[in-house]
């Protein structure tokens, strides 16, 4: 039995356009090949590795292609006029000596920023006080233990152009940095240093802005030190600088951005072709640290690269990178042994057996139970939704309400169905209207949360930010929908003006990255799916820091622990 291949509209029509361009007549073995390479990127893949399909049977509606072994495979795109070598003339498609088959641009994002990481991760900082230094990382990181780590970190940043500094939620990330920051301003000449801090979407921006605040006052530094550490965190698209109509920004290798050090949070979220654009921006001597979870979901779009150089830092001891990476380990969060912590390491392990009779063990801090039947749902969520949710939908003000809703939160992989977002939040709905919570008359009532779904950059509104829909109090109690500002407030708008949003009661794991709840439920469907994977059980239950109950058959469960997310690239570090 083939591989049964969905080929999309767009995969089909970019493979018709490539095979026109072609000097002489090429076979439909060859645009299947090219479609095949338009489909990878479509998956989150940067190329096609060659490997993973050659000597397969790949069924295409009715029609079967038994595909050759790989020197065939190669032989066959060589023949084509389409397809380039690396170094070569530009052509639509690049085939790498490796057997990657690229669309010529994304395999323009991986030279060029291969190129420049490891220009920065091979290049000393400019000279330091190493006396300052000693005496800082004595003050700044006491104790023994873990802080060594987190200390490593440290060092590694102030004497380095490039630092990634990865680890799962709870392990000091921010904290670290934090630190850093003072390192580095206390040194001479620091607070001329010109410093920026970015995050991929508007709510990991406010949530780093509020960690900093929260931790630089009880930083052991002069008070002149905490004042001079930053705390505007923006979008990577402010920081670049988005032009209307255009995939091109304000910054680029031509108008670099006119900073000495940029910290980037979240970088698991950021795809191949905004972390190309990011790098290409920087100064040639700036100092990049990365932080994020190399375990998380990869980006949306196209590319793994955190997850891609932690790799090669971490496999590859020859590797410039290797120097440059540092993984934190000790979880501060949670206790050794608590139930979140065992759980999320046996299943990014691949540990099945184990993870699944940690889930059922009753474990402090997690909770299992069968995914109901879909006639069920309603009656099995009604204890959950009302308890979850009644905190927020009655509190008394706007910043109440905000630091409610954020002690629970529904988590689902899917978008359509019952078990999706669509389907939950209409569940949901109509079970807290049955309790008299909410009364959902129209598209906007009291209590209503909203996500926005895309960015607004004149309304400071973007993909991910969540709000409610509240009575404001100074406006004699008219409906605003109240967003958490990033100096600790609130701030409202009228919900006429909204960008696109959608109902947030439930939302999808990929939507929560970046955020934490106090509690969650997470529930899958009842049948394995592509998106089912580890790093998507991961993700989701590592947004919990008091609990996490996960509503899953055994079955699909199992799967998605075996099931390892596979993204293709060509990155030589």
């Amino acid at each position: 039995m083939g591989i049964e291949y969905q080929e999309r509209a767009i995969d089909r029509y970019f493979a018709a356009f490539v095979c026109r361009t072609a000097a002489g007549e090429v076979s439909d073995l060859f645009r299947l090949l090219v479609s095949l390479a338009s489909s990878a990127v479509g998956k989150g893949s940067s190329c096609l590795n060659l490997a993973d399909v050659e000597g397969e049977s790949i069924l295409v509606g009715k029609r079967e292609f038994l595909l050759p072994r790989l020197e065939g495979l190669v032989t066959l795109l060589r023949s084509g006029s389409v397809v380039g070598s690396p170094g070569g003339p530009p052509c639509p498609l690049v085939l790498d000596n490796s057997g990657h088959l690229y669309l010529y641009r994304y395999w323009q994002y991986e030279q060029e920023l291969a190129r420049r990481i490891l220009q920065k991760a091979g290049a000393a900082s400019a000279t330091l006080d190493e006396g300052l230094l000693l005496d800082g990382l004595v003050r700044l990181f006491p104790g023994v233990g873990e802080a060594d780590r987190q200390k490593e970190a440290a060092v590694v940043a102030l004497h380095r152009q490039f630092c990634i500094i990865s680890g799962a939620p709870g392990t000091g990330k921010t904290s670290t940095v934090v630190r850093i920051l003072a390192l580095l301003l206390e040194q001479d000449g620091g607070r001329r240093q010109r410093i920026a801090m970015a995050a991929p979407t508007g709510k990991a921006a406010a949530r780093l802005k509020a960690s900093i605040n929260d931790i630089k006052n009880s930083l052991d530094c002069s008070d002149a030190v905490k004042a001079a550490i930053p705390d505007n965190v923006v979008t990577l698209h402010r920081l670049l600088g988005t032009l209307a109509g255009s995939a091109r920004f304000r910054h680029s290798a031509k108008n670099p951005l006119p900073f000495d050090t940029l910290i980037v949070d979240e970088v698991s979220m950021v795809a191949l072709p905004m972390m190309s654009a990011l790098v290409a921006a920087l100064r040639p001597d700036a100092r990049l640290v990365l932080l994020g979870d190399r375990d998380q979901l990869a980006s949306v779009e196209p590319g793994s690269v955190l997850g891609d150089l932690c790799r090669a830092g971490a496999e590859n001891p020859a590797s410039p990178l290797s120097g440059s990476l540092v993984i934190l380990e000790k979880n501060y969060r949670f206790q050794a042994g608590s139930g979140i912590a065992e759980l999320s390491r046996a299943v990014n392990a691949g540990l099945e057996s184990e993870a699944l009779e940690l889930l059922k063990s009753s474990e402090a801090g997690i909770a299992w139970q069968r995914s109901p039947a879909r006639e069920e749902l309603s009656a099995a969520l009604a204890k959950k939704v009302v308890e979850g949710y009644r905190g927020y939908l009655e509190a008394t003000s706007p910043v109440e309400a905000l630091e409610q809703f954020d002690r629970f939160r529904l988590l689902c992989a899917l978008r359509e169905g019952p078990y999706g977002v669509g389907g939950l939040n209409h569940t949901v709905e109509s079970i807290l209207a049955r309790e008299g919570l909410i009364n959902p008359k129209g598209s906007f009532y009291r209590g209503r949360p909203v996500m926005i779904t895309v960015n607004n950059h004149a309304m400071r509104l973007f993909n991910g930010d969540t709000g409610i829909l509240f009575p404001d109090p100074e406006s004699g109690g008219e409906l605003r929908v109240f967003f958490s500002a990033p100096d600790g407030g609130v701030r409202s708008v009228v919900p006429e003006r909204l960008p696109l949003h959608e109902t947030a009661y439930a939302i999808t794991i990929h939507k929560s990255q970046g955020s934490e709840f106090g509690r969650v439920l997470m529930i899958l469907p009842p049948v394995d799916g592509e998106l089912m994977t580890r790093e998507l059980l991961y993700t989701g239950m590592t947004r919990a820091k008091e609990s996490v109950e996960i509503w899953a058959n055994e079955e699909v469960f199992c799967a998605a622990v075996r099931k390892k997310t596979k993204r293709s690239s060509g990155f030589y570090f």
